[in-house]
């Protein structure tokens, strides 16, 4: 009895060995899969940054774990009923945490073109306001140039802010691309974009 005791341990616990994949390679991904969202956005204009790209890494493998892999790891054991149902869930859940890696890759890849046409687009409008302080702004607001920001406020529409010496008064200019001509001009409003669309809202853009 004692033997045979023993040798249900023994597999038992090979099995466990076996099964102790998924939580490893979640923590491995984790950070691997938020560095793919930084590096290869999937979605937007621009990388999300570090700690968005760690909380949609998070949100997507937890997705991974709670949601499919119990579906997964009861399909394998259908095909193979012997497997206990921690190894199954195991072995599935590892498998399609891989398989998310892989997915957030290829879906970066073919989100690139559109990456690439937004900061083609940007650029187009930050020359236009560049020619346009060069040409029209009193010098205050020339010199500085390189640290005006950017509000993209709908497709192929930015509201750029050049600050001068009062910092709650900036140029701000209106830019309408995607047409034969880039059209540009003057708001009115000085209030600078963090005050108008919120010091943390997406569409902000530097220079």
């Amino acid at each position: 009895m004692a033997g045979h005791e023993e040798i249900l341990w023994r597999k038992r616990l090979r099995w466990r060995l076996r099964g102790a994949s998924q939580w490893p390679t979640f923590v491995v991904l984790l950070l691997v899969d938020a560095i793919l969202l930084h590096v290869l956005p999937i979605a937007g204009d621009s990388p999300p940054g570090v700690v968005p790209a760690l909380l949609l890494s998070g949100f997507f493998n937890l997705l991974v774990v709670a949601a499919l892999t119990p579906l997964a790891g009861a399909r394998l054991r259908r095909r193979r009923p012997g497997m206990p149902k921690v190894v199954a869930e195991d072995r599935a859940g590892t498998w399609l945490l891989l398989g998310l890696a892989v997915a957030l890759v290829a879906a970066g890849i073919a989100h690139q073109p559109a990456l690439r046409a937004a900061r083609d687009d940007f650029a187009v409008q930050m020359n236009a306001v560049r020619r346009y302080v060069a040409a029209h702004a009193p010098p205050e607001y020339r010199r500085n140039i390189d640290r005006a920001d950017t509000w993209k406020q709908a497709p192929d529409l930015y509201r750029t802010c050049v600050p001068g010496p009062d910092p709650d008064r900036a140029l701000c200019l209106v830019v309408k691309t995607g047409r034969p001509r880039t059209g540009i001009v003057r708001d009115p409003d000085q209030q600078p974009n963090a005050k108008v669309a919120g010091a943390d809202n997406p569409g902000r853009l530097a220079p």
